[in-house]
């Protein structure tokens, strides 16, 4: 009996997950739709700047990770 406790998890969450990301896919596709040319520019501008903004913080943190790592001692190379 509890074999089968896993298995009927799994197909319930897959189940709620998939109508869940179907649901939601459906409300940004018919809200992209309502939008004005104006609209979608002024999202994308944004969107871009947020990628940018994230790329450099992840530089960012590398790099500070990486001095860090060297002002320690730790070896850094590749083997």
């Amino acid at each position: 009996m509890m074999e089968w406790v896993p298995i009927v998890f799994v197909v319930f969450k897959v189940l709620v997950l998939g109508t869940g990301m179907f649901f939601a896919v459906k409300w940004h596709y018919d809200q992209g739709k309502k939008g004005t040319e104006k609209e979608r520019r002024a999202v994308l501008r944004a969107g871009g700047k947020v990628a940018a903004i994230a790329v450099l913080s992840l530089l960012c943190l590398g790099l500070v990770t990486f001095a860090l790592g060297r002002m320690l001692g730790l070896d850094l190379t590749f083997p």
